[in-house]
């Protein structure tokens, strides 16, 4: 047949219907996670919430829930993510000005924390349940995106340090604590609200700060309150768009703690330029920089040569942060691995009904509920810092559990991951965000080994904080013969402590599950708490995800922890 002449099914629209029609029909997709509420759909974050105390804030949890979960707030973390921060030293006059330009929708999810309070609520209304509110808040915000939480962390967790020097804190505290977000690259003296950085690291030291070789040379009188110049290098600038940065640096005294305007009060810029942004795996939507520090003006922020200390105040409360949103993470992948294996079947039943995958979600369930449920005991500790037993609890807890939480994240991100399969490799799908994001909080405000050497100086400086944790996990004596035995050897092994540094591992490991367990066997579903103390506490809880042992009511725990959408 000639090629001219058209086939004679063209006439009926056979030929037609056969190479333009639609090749398949999509079936077997799960409904896109989104327009939900992530208060409503998390049992364990409800009754955590009322649990620690702050069950007054439940009407305003949920409407913060329906907010995050809304297909809106959630395109702004993609956005935000799908477009990296950008550096300019210069403006097109040529004035150095250290600017960096963020998409809109970075600054959208910045004015949605701040306008809620997720900055200041505790330091502005504090009371009964007021961090476990917030960190219900920042839980779930940190959900739909976790980078720009960095500045909003560090804002909340200065004002503790800034309230060390009085002058300083009546100049900014009002402005730093204020429900509304400001970006513009302006002297401070000029905006309603200012955000808070932090530059603690140099090339040389890193975690060790005492070796920090930036210097401080007063401008005319010495000591707290009093101005300082500036000189050194910092390796690590987070957040490098904010107004100020609590600085360490070297003075006359000792390595003190300084307050860093972006501007001098002149209206000036002031000498400290940024040299580059970091170009790092995750955690891209937020900048963090490189600087150098030429003769840059600061105040310092409390006694002389107690910089540490001093700084140490932000620092508790970053760790805490820390804890929050690995706990965010991982409920986030729960949410997103048991969502996908609900909607999903393959070899002819659905996955969140074969028994193999039951055991790996509701083991990745089990991990998500634990960090949530220890998370909230400190946020209730915070809240309770006039009563002596949470002040020594949150004092040994707070490193433990920021060790512990934040290191089970990366494989919990991997596994469920690997459950979505390989459309949850994909960058259109939250989950290779969620992975590169956990190992941040791993690494950031004390990786692994300080936590665990925080650990050992707690216990070496107030012993007494050893025995609140213990009194605390003791709550749950006689609930579970597993745990009280696991609870009795780590008592024993604690006898001795003069290797500490060599077992540190080991123990605060243990210590972490120690506490997991309690609170779960307090407080959670019996069929969590059974499993927890199964895989956890007896011998092979190192394995991977997916041996929970027979008998789990894996059903049960899936059900807990699984979003109802579409």
């Amino acid at each position: 047949m000639n090629a001219r002449q058209p086939h004679p099914e063209s006439q009926t629209g056979n030929t037609e219907d056969r190479y333009l029609a639609s090749t398949h029909d999509v079936v077997n997709q799960p409904p896109a996670l989104e327009d939900y509420n992530l208060f409503e759909q998390d049992m364990a974050l409800q009754e955590a919430a009322t649990r620690e105390g702050a069950s007054w804030a439940e009407d305003d949890l949920k409407r913060f829930g329906a907010l995050a979960g809304a297909a809106k707030t959630i395109d702004l973390g993609f956005r935000a993510n799908n477009n990296k921060p950008v550096f300019n030293t210069h403006d097109r006059f040529g004035h150095r000005i250290d600017e960096v330009d963020f998409h809109p929708a970075y600054h959208e999810l910045m004015a949605i924390a701040m306008e809620h309070g997720l900055h200041s609520s505790p330091w502005t209304h504090p009371g009964t349940g007021a961090h476990v509110a917030r960190a219900a808040k920042y839980y779930m915000h940190s959900q739909v995106e976790a980078a720009h939480c960095c500045p909003i962390t560090m804002t909340f967790a200065a004002i503790p340090s800034i309230r060390k020097q009085p002058n300083l804190a009546r100049d900014w505290e009002q402005r730093i604590l204020a429900n509304s977000y400001d970006p513009r690259n302006l002297p401070d003296g000029q905006k309603a609200s200012v955000t808070i950085g932090m530059a603690m690291t140099e090339k040389q030291g890193g975690s060790d700060v005492r070796a920090n070789s930036t210097k401080a040379y007063p401008v005319g009188l010495e000591g707290p309150g009093q101005a300082y110049e500036l000189v050194g290098h910092k390796w690590f600038v987070s957040a490098p768009m904010c107004d100020a940065f609590l600085v360490l640096a070297q003075s006359r005294g000792g390595l003190s703690c300084f307050l860093m305007p972006r501007w001098r009060p002149d209206g000036s810029k002031n000498p400290w330029q940024i040299q580059r942004l970091k170009n790092k795996m995750g955690n891209v939507a937020n900048a963090s920089s490189e600087a150098e520090l030429r003769g840059a003006l600061g105040w310092m922020v409390g006694e002389e040569g107690r910089g540490v200390p001093t700084i140490i105040e932000m620092v508790a409360m970053t760790r805490f942060d820390c804890m929050i949103g690995s706990s965010a993470g991982m409920r986030q992948a729960v949410a997103q691995a048991t969502h996908h294996c609900r909607h999903r079947s393959a070899f002819g039943n659905r996955l969140i009904d074969q028994p193999l995958m039951q055991n790996v979600l509701a083991d990745l369930a089990l991990e998500s509920e634990a960090a949530l449920a220890y998370t909230m005991r400190i946020g209730r500790a915070l809240d309770s810092q006039g009563q002596e037993h949470e002040r020594l609890l949150a004092r040994l807890a707070t490193p433990v559990g920021k060790y512990w939480i934040c290191k089970r994240s990366p494989n919990h991100a991997y596994e469920a991951m690997e459950c979505i399969g390989g459309s949850g490799v994909m960058e259109d799908c939250i989950m290779p965000r969620l992975f590169r994001e956990s190992p941040v909080n791993a690494i950031w405000e004390g990786s692994g080994n300080v936590q665990c050497l925080d650990t050992l100086r707690a216990l070496q400086k107030e012993p007494d904080t050893l025995d609140a944790f213990f009194r605390e996990a003791a709550l749950a004596r006689g609930a579970d013969a597993r745990f009280d035995r696991f609870l009795a050897q780590l008592q024993n092994d604690f006898a001795d402590i003069s290797d500490f540094q060599y077992r540190a591992r080991n123990l605060v490991d243990r210590m972490a599950l120690a506490l997991q367990a309690a609170l779960l066997l307090q407080h959670s579903d019996p069929a969590v708490a059974d499993a927890f103390c199964a895989t956890r506490l007896e011998a092979g809880g190192g394995l991977n995800y997916g041996n929970l042992p027979s008998g789990t009511d894996a059903a049960a725990i899936i059900k807990r922890a699984t979003p109802v959408v579409g």
